[in-house]
């Protein structure tokens, strides 16, 4: 610790990275960003802290523990200290985030389980169900936003885990019948046709948000099947070609209502 010159504690740089355990790079990023500036220099320019920069340095350590941006922070640490409204409204925000990130450890515990599950019947899961596994975590993680997997898992939250099973259900009815109408080759246009599309639109609005962030979430995952069929199909009780052609016919069907509406 530097010497207080009767004003008070003083700490360098590399002393205050040391007793917080950030890195000098982070505490000169907060710096950058405005937020934590050093509140004295020496008469060379070294940055000297100060007691209130501490506390300061406490508090966003504390927030960020608790999984607010450092934009977050820097609207929190901006606004009056009993700003009580203010900080309620982010915490609130940040907890719908995390039961959201649960949801998403609940969903990987389900597979895991299943995984397990195998094991415990003496039956040794091969390679191919944990490259499964595997797979589809990865093409989720690389296609989505960290937003959009939030508001994906938020939805999934809100319909229930009775909402998501009757959804699978109904999706499953749907993809057989759909799947005898691409074998008979049933034009699009068939009113039959028409309706078991319409329903597989509005089952899939279940699962995204109104508006340009479901429109936008859509768009994600409709790419991460054009991407990647062979991967998610391997999770899935249909061959991934027919699996292929019954999106295409699908999405054939549902351009063919947009014209004709």
């Amino acid at each position: 610790m530097i010497g207080s010159n009767g004003t008070g504690r003083r700490w360098s740089i590399g002393e205050l990275a040391q007793a917080s355990g950030l890195t000098v790079r982070a505490l000169y990023h907060y710096d950058e960003i405005g937020l934590l500036r050093a509140s004295r220099r020496t008469a060379s320019g070294h940055r000297r802290y100060t007691e209130s920069d501490l506390r300061r340095l406490y508090r966003i350590r504390a927030l960020r523990a608790l999984g607010l941006s450092l934009e977050e922070i820097a609207d929190v640490l901006a606004d009056p200290a009993d700003d009580l409204v203010a900080m309620r409204e982010l915490l609130s925000a940040q907890l719908r985030g995390l039961e959201a990130h649960a949801e998403r450890i609940r969903q990987l515990q389900h597979q895991i389980h299943g995984l397990l599950g195998r094991i415990d019947d003496a039956s040794i899961p091969d390679p191919d169900h944990f490259m499964t596994t595997l797979e589809v975590m990865s093409v989720f993680e690389t296609s989505f936003t960290p937003e959009q997997r939030e508001q994906l898992a938020e939805r999934r939250a809100g319909l229930g885990p009775e909402g998501v099973e009757a959804a699978k259900r109904e999706w499953a009815a749907l993809v057989e019948e759909l799947l005898r109408h691409v074998q008979d080759d049933t034009p699009v246009d068939d009113p039959q046709v028409q309706a078991l599309a319409g329903r597989w639109e509005a089952l899939g609005n279940r699962f995204h948000a109104a508006g340009g962030m479901g429109e936008g979430t859509k768009a994600a995952a409709r790419t991460m099947w054009r991407q990647n069929s062979d991967e998610i199909s391997r999770s899935l009780p249909w061959p991934a070609e027919g699996m292929r052609e019954l999106v295409g016919y699908v999405e054939r069907a549902r351009q063919s209502g947009q014209r004709h509406a």
